[in-house]
């Protein structure tokens, strides 16, 4: 061949036009490029698509959404929705992400799209939607999500996390941020439905608000506007949501709660008394436990406190720094004859045993699990603008399809929630290639992660269900298929009982039948 240095071989000899061969160590082979097929990362996506379609999701969503544009040359309004929906399924914590979607030639149309934006035009279409309006219309859908599932028993965990930012961005005050010390940032408060990990409710303030003072505006209207049948079983809450306010306004509404309180120096004394006595019950998990009363100063009432602790059986790891911040680490040796022990204190409302509430307070770790879920691998630690306005409306639509997807994993698993980092490479992603022929469209998934076997018998047996549905889906309206889905998804919670419709619809829902 003209051209190469002398003693230099072809590694890939061309044969024509459409082909080429190239000689490995297995032997040639033949290698041809289709133009004509098109070729998706998220190849398992059309049934998750065919779950928001069935449950009249993505469509009462699009058509709520108070977006208006004026210009015949702007985006519409379903691809501008539709590209934020493919970038958070796909984990993206930015804006600037979303462009390698435009990769995907496959399921974009499978959600009615025309095309996938760019990421500017994401962002100038949040900010032309009002912010009380965006903020409704997302609340309504989280309304529509989980409403038909609060007449059962449930519990309500609220929590507060912090997002650092640089500074920049409205609302970006330096407060409390334990892990990155002095950098602003933003609070995410968020309410939870502990039993399902599914958020009722979000809000983004600047990073100032981060105390129980500034979420019980939040709760008391998320929990005002229940009725007394949907409202949960019981609130809870860590050290910030111990405190008079708080719990005289959940007295106030008869509503039961378990918060833990801050060891402060009355909290320190009932412990101290407590230790010299001998009557501790079993609180589970290694722990102990002991009833108590107790009313510290500014507290109108008398409580009932329950004093946890759990003996240290181990050496101890001490670290202290020096005059010059050198960090230094020792052991300590506990003696034969000294017992260690770590302590919590709760206060409560409920008269249940300790066992019951011991674990009920460390039941809640698992929500907390769910918070940190959202912050970093659902993209609440990203999709950053200098308003407020659009981090929250971001934040919203994050919360919405992390319910979405929770509850079509559920689909896949009843007993168990799966979080993001485990199902969406078993669930979603998947080569997919997408051909024509004689007018039928077909997705061919290659899979090549170790539980592909699990994933394709799973997706079978999801598409069976979705099959099922559709045979009776004219005769059903779409409130009434989403309750069909929420009863197949969640029959473990519902111990195989079918969702009741209710008399009316939801507020938010209008749009839906």
């Amino acid at each position: 061949m003209p051209g190469l240095p002398k003693g230099e071989q072809p590694v890939v000899e061309r044969v024509s036009a459409g082909a080429v061969v190239a000689d490995t160590f297995a032997g040639r082979i033949h290698v041809e490029w289709d133009n004509v097929a098109a070729v998706t990362p998220l190849g398992q996506l059309p049934f998750f698509i065919e779950f928001l379609k069935q449950g009249s999701l993505f469509e009462g969503w699009v058509a709520d959404c108070p977006l208006h544009y004026t210009s015949p040359n702007a985006p519409n309004k379903r691809d501008v929705l539709g590209t934020v929906l493919l970038s958070v399924l796909a984990g993206h914590w930015r804006y600037a992400h979303m462009t390698t979607l435009r990769c995907d030639p496959v399921n974009p149309p499978l959600l009615g799209m025309t095309q996938v934006v760019s990421e500017d035009a994401v962002r100038r279409g949040f900010d032309k939607i009002e912010d009380q309006a965006g903020l409704d219309w997302l609340q309504g859908h989280l309304d529509y999500t989980t409403r038909p599932l609060l007449s059962e028993p449930w519990i309500l965990d609220i929590d507060t996390t912090v997002k650092p930012l640089y500074g920049h961005q409205e609302g970006a005050v330096v407060s409390y941020n334990p892990n990155k010390r002095g950098r602003p940032s933003h609070s995410y408060h968020c309410y939870m439905m502990a039993n399902l990990r599914l958020v009722l409710a979000a809000e983004v303030a600047p990073g100032n608000q981060h105390t129980s003072k500034h979420s019980s505006p939040r709760l008391w209207a998320l929990l005002d506007g229940l009725p007394a049948g949907l409202r949960p079983w019981l609130i809870r809450g860590d050290v910030g949501f111990g405190n008079e306010p708080v719990m005289r306004e959940a007295e106030r509404r008869h509503q039961p709660y378990l918060f833990k309180l801050r060891l402060t120096k009355g909290v320190k004394r009932a412990v101290e008394r407590a230790m010299g006595e001998q009557d501790w019950q079993n609180a589970g998990a290694r722990w102990q436990g002991k009833d108590g009363r107790l009313r510290l100063e500014g507290w109108s009432r008398y409580r009932r406190i329950v004093i946890l602790r759990r003996r240290i059986a181990r050496e101890l790891a001490l670290s202290e720094r020096d005059g010059d911040g050198q960090l230094r680490l020792g052991f300590a040796e506990i003696d034969e004859g000294r017992e260690v022990f770590e302590y919590a204190v709760l206060v409560t409302s409920l008269d249940s045993e300790i066992l019951s509430l011991g674990q009920l307070y460390r039941d809640r770790a698992d929500c907390e699990n769910s918070f940190d879920e959202l912050k970093n691998q659902w993209g609440w630690g990203g999709f950053t603008t200098r308003d407020l306005k659009r981090c929250r409306l971001m934040a919203g639509c994050v919360a919405l399809v992390f319910n979405w997807w929770n509850l079509f994993v559920r689909l896949a698993d009843p007993d168990h929630h799966r979080e993001a980092i485990t199902s969406r490479p078993l669930l979603l992603q998947a080569i997919g290639r997408q051909t024509s022929h004689a007018g039928r469209t077909t997705v061919t998934i290659t899979s090549s992660h170790g539980g592909h076997a699990r994933a394709r018998a799973t997706l079978t047996r999801i598409a069976g269900f979705f099959a099922h549905l559709r045979k009776t889906a004219e005769q059903l309206t779409a409130l009434e298929r989403w309750h069909r889905i929420l009863s197949e998804a969640l029959k473990k919670f519902l111990r195989g009982r079918k969702l009741a419709l209710p008399r009316q619809l939801p507020a938010g829902a209008a749009s839906y039948g």
